[in-house]
């Protein structure tokens, strides 16, 4: 077998595992409740989902090398997600599934320096190192955006927005999904769209 084929090989069968493990460990459905997760932030401290009860969280998976995630974070398009939804009593956690080696796994101290460097907003970032919060909700992409009621209820799970491009052009005339989704759970109404399909650069597991 040359190179090649044996690289492509490799490929398809990483890939198959990878849908494998997204597919045994996601169990996270719209209408039902968010499953628990405890873990470490940038700074030491543990954080967990059931601690938030009676708060809405907003839950972003994250990699500050992904184009798309630089779409949201340079245009300030993120952070003001962040800061609108905190001022309102919201928790957002930016959550870096990436394992050590892969692409946009950091350090502690890389992660508060990004959080700063980039006026970013988050209540807390948490460092997933061993994936298992990313597999435990079948994160997918980066940015990929769950939203939690009060009650522990998933009630959004999917894209940032309905423009799948890397050029922060384009977020001037997309709908946000997430806002969108905030700003109706605040007036007491139903989100919309409530599922949508989420776009990035693959989670590095």
């Amino acid at each position: 077998m040359t190179a090649r084929p044996f690289k492509l090989a490799q490929f398809i069968l990483l890939s198959i595992l990878t849908a494998f493990s997204l597919s045994a460990y996601a169990s996270v459905n719209v209408g039902k409740p968010a499953p628990d997760f405890t873990g470490i932030d940038s700074q030491g401290i543990k954080h967990s989902l059931s601690q938030y009860k009676g708060k809405t969280v907003v839950l972003e998976w994250t990699n500050h090398d992904c184009p798309y995630v630089k779409k949201h974070y340079n245009s300030g398009n993120m952070q003001k997600l962040q800061n609108n939804a905190t001022a309102n009593g919201i928790v957002w956690l930016s959550i870096i599934s990436s394992k050590p080696g892969k692409q946009g796994h950091v350090s502690g101290e890389q992660a508060d320096e990004l959080t700063q460097s980039r006026n970013a907003a988050p209540t807390a970032v948490i460092l997933d190192v061993t994936s298992e919060i990313g597999l435990m909700y079948g994160a997918k992409t980066t940015p990929h955006m769950y939203i939690i009621d009060k009650t522990g209820q998933l009630v959004y799970m999917g894209g940032i927005d309905n423009i799948p491009s890397k050029d922060e052009d384009d977020i001037a005339g997309a709908k946000n999904y997430v806002r969108a989704a905030l700003d109706a759970m605040a007036a007491g109404k139903t989100i919309e769209d409530s599922i949508t399909r989420p776009y990035g650069c693959s989670v590095k597991y």
